[in-house]
């Protein structure tokens, strides 16, 4: 009997069941009636939507006729399903490579599909479950068949230092890495404390790059559009996290109070921050041009301004204004607690306006403060030349 094969594709943009036969005029014709069957010169066979509907519909046509292969594509929406949100109904082709090429044994699939919707029962951040789902889906592609369920302590041990000696991974990245697992092992599939003791790397300690004030000037007369300038305005007038600034909405400046009210903020806090008489002035003038309805910077077609396109506007006016310093908007909010440091402002406060738990974060803006190192004399000055 002729043997078919569905495989998954993505193509222009969607995610696809690629029809792989022999060129038989009779299954051909069947085929062509199907509603929305295309032809792929890319892939060189027959498509339909990635949809049961029409998987179903392809099903009955070829019923009897042939011998269906269907194991890549059954085990693709398998992981699919343990990946990717249910709210989530179109994934990029890089999404959609990783899992393709990456497929996992059904039992390791579920096993992240668990953890997943463990993390949102518990309320964890979107960015969170996405780091801890990367890092333990790269933990599981590593283990074919063998069910993560049957690993030991000394199984998560050679694997940390798999990743530390032959990866080279970061501090950073293998702390990631021993969250991600430890969630899974202690809350997953509850196992015993020993657990909680892995091995971590000591973090680096690395001090922030801060612009200088005539720096931020040039930054931000570089920038033409108003838009793009009230956002850069905005991140460093009150210190905000790239995720915070795209998420305001117009109700959260109030220019009677002369505050700004960040909601739901990391670690899911609320907070108050300044707001700058500058900055209200500026975005009178922005909101008159552009007349946002609910989030204070709106996307070309409404909703939140992307978090991607913020830093770009950022990289750019640093381009233009020739500042050759490295960093991020993050590094307008490191540069926003320094100059408060630098100006006599008190750390705890500025613990509170920037959203830290615990004053040791603050701290760290002590070591690249200039207000007490200015006072301080070279050695080399007082050397008799």
């Amino acid at each position: 009997m002729v043997q078919v094969t569905l495989k998954p594709m993505h193509h222009r943009g969607k995610e696809i069941i690629g029809i792989e036969m022999p060129p038989i005029r009779e299954l051909t014709d069947l085929i062509q009636k199907i509603d929305k069957c295309k032809w792929s010169r890319t892939f060189h066979c027959w498509y339909i939507p990635c949809t049961r509907v029409y998987f179903e519909k392809v099903k009955t046509v070829l019923a009897g006729l042939v011998e269906m292969n269907i194991e890549e594509l059954r085990s693709y929406l398998h992981n699919r399903q343990a990946l990717v949100p249910v709210h989530q109904q179109v994934i990029s082709r890089g999404t959609h490579v990783m899992i393709r090429d990456h497929l996992l044994s059904d039992e390791n699939a579920e096993a992240i599909r668990l953890m997943r919707d463990l993390l949102v029962m518990k309320g964890y951040s979107a960015n969170t479950r996405k780091t801890y789902c990367n890092e333990f889906h790269q933990f599981l592609r590593l283990l074919g068949e063998t069910s993560v369920n049957s690993l030991e302590k000394h199984h998560i041990l050679s694997y940390l230092l798999w990743l530390i000696e032959k990866n080279n991974y970061s501090e950073q990245h293998v702390h990631s890495a021993v969250n991600a697992l430890k969630f899974y092992f202690e809350k997953v599939l509850k196992r015993p404390k020993e657990f909680y003791d892995l091995p971590r790397p000591r973090k680096p300690f690395k001090l922030p790059d801060i612009l200088s004030q005539d720096e931020l000037m040039r930054i931000i007369n570089s920038i033409d559009n108003l838009k793009h300038r009230m956002i850069i305005m905005t991140c460093y007038s009150a210190g905000l996290r790239v995720s915070e600034v795209v998420n305001l909405k117009v109700n959260d400046i109030d220019s009677q109070r002369m505050t700004i009210h960040i909601r739901g903020a990391k670690g899911k806090k609320d907070r108050m921050v300044v707001l700058s008489s500058k900055l209200l002035d500026g975005l009178r003038r922005y909101a008159a041009f552009y007349r946002p309805e609910e989030y204070l910077f709106e996307g070309v077609g409404g909703g939140a301004y992307s978090t991607r396109s913020v830093q770009k506007i950022l990289h750019e006016a640093k381009r233009v204004a020739g500042v050759q310093k490295r960093g991020s908007i993050h590094s307008l909010r490191h540069s926003y607690a320094t100059h408060l440091l630098e100006s006599g402002t008190d750390i705890r406060y500025i613990q509170d306006l920037l959203g830290h738990n615990s004053i040791k974060t603050t701290m760290r803006y002590t070591h690249v403060s200039l207000r007490d190192i200015r006072n301080i004399e070279s050695p080399l000055d007082k050397l008799p030349w």
